[in-house]
């Protein structure tokens, strides 16, 4: 049968996290000691009264269709939230739930953006920006920054790089793949950028807000003058353990949101009835079960990091935020394995530690940074500790190789 594929769909990759994970399966059911860390989802259980609360949604009857925008008394929730702990008024017409975060990111970047858009994301990046860009229509450019500068960008750079096409510039603080956070006066300096050019959203991805180590998150929508122009995206899968639960959402002003609304209405209408009941519940969740969860990621990167610093080659700044290491290793590139392969860039060198070593770790490539790798430290300390070991003899059996 001879057809061809929506080109905009087939500009699109399929997704390298999800690739790596898949592989690492495989190699697992075939009896092989795999420790995957490539997978971006806590390894915390849901909390007990967060579960308690969807089976009782059950119980009670609570399983038909919602409004496509959500619970009226969730979209309160989220709107007391964002008041209470980021310092932002909205409106429960401003706020959409969705089928997770992930959806409020493609269908924030499909309300605004079309052909002969540009949308400006900082590299590193999450895996699905440039290929929701993409599917919209419209032309993902990027701003590369590196391990020297924590992986953050500047309001200078982000000037130079701003065009009359551009319609969205994106930031995840905390961020996925790095960790990195954005100061307040380093998004303070940007606001001043973005407020001089009226035609330009930001699209600020803050998942990962409560998963902080030490520092401050800052709700970029707070910031004088961004309420109008900023596309918040948050939910509830990183602090509260729910990424099964598939319950994220997105706060923006009123015309956004009826045009996110619209589409989410004509694909998946709106999230399950009884994830929005346990996500009721977690809105009002004393932190102590987040502290927990926080204090031991904490202790994980720290150990984490140490480790990898002790191997010669390897650059790694120390995150502030989410549960990623983002180590520069091109300086294993140019080596030849063991078994006498070349290890060329972050792909080659993330298939020889997971096909030898059995460590599984997400290239940069998948980033748009070919020169690091991501390792999610969402792990036991056991396995983190033997997979540690694992890397610094396999990276060791490379600089042998290449003498």
């Amino acid at each position: 049968m001879n057809f061809s594929i929506n080109p905009y769909v087939a500009q699109m990759r399929p997704s390298k996290t999800l690739a790596i994970s898949s592989r690492a399966r495989e190699l697992q059911r075939e009896g092989k000691p795999v420790i995957a860390l490539s997978a971006g989802e806590p390894d915390f259980p849901t909390p007990r009264i967060v579960s308690e609360a969807g089976m009782m949604a059950i119980q009670d009857g609570h399983t038909t269709y919602t409004d496509v925008a959500g619970l009226l008394a969730l979209r309160q929730g989220i709107a007391d939230k964002l008041a209470r702990e980021n310092g932002v008024e909205y409106s429960p017409d401003e706020i959409l739930c969705c089928n997770g975060a992930k959806q409020a990111v493609a269908q924030g970047i499909l309300a605004i953006c079309g052909p002969g858009d540009d949308v400006l994301i900082p590299a590193p990046y999450w895996v699905s920006y440039p290929d929701m860009t993409l599917l919209s229509g419209a032309t993902p450019r990027f701003i590369q920054t590196t391990a020297q500068q924590d992986y953050r960008t500047s309001a200078e750079e982000i000037e130079r790089h701003l065009t009359e096409r551009t319609r969205i510039l994106v930031l995840c603080s905390p961020s996925n793949p790095t960790g990195s956070v954005y100061s307040r006066p380093e998004l303070e300096a940007i606001a001043e950028v973005v407020s001089r050019h009226d035609f330009l959203f930001v699209l600020s991805d803050e998942i990962y807000e409560r998963i902080v180590f030490g520092v401050d998150h800052v709700c970029f929508a707070s910031l004088p003058g961004m309420r109008e122009k900023t596309i918040t995206i948050n939910g509830f899968s990183k602090a509260f353990a729910m990424t099964g639960w598939r319950l994220g959402y997105m706060a923006a002003p009123r015309r956004v949101i009826d045009a996110a609304k619209k589409i989410q209405s004509q694909t998946t209408s709106g999230p399950s009835n009884i994830s929005q009941h346990a996500g009721l519940k977690a809105l009002v969740l004393d932190s102590e079960s987040i502290d927990v969860m926080v204090s031991e990621f904490r202790r994980r990167r720290d150990f984490v990091h140490s480790e990898l610093l002790k191997i010669e080659g390897i650059v790694c700044p120390k995150p502030d935020g989410a549960f990623y290491l983002f180590p520069n290793v091109s300086a294993f590139y140019g080596t030849i394995t063991p078994d006498g392969m070349p290890v060329t860039d972050s792909e080659s060198l993330c298939l020889y530690l997971l096909e030898k070593c059995f460590v599984a770790l997400v290239p940069g490539s998948a980033f748009g940074d070919d020169n690091g790798l991501r390792i999610s430290y969402a792990a036991s300390m056991d396995d983190l500790t033997e997979a540690t070991r694992r890397i610094t003899k396999g990276l060791a059996a490379l600089q042998r190789a290449a003498q």
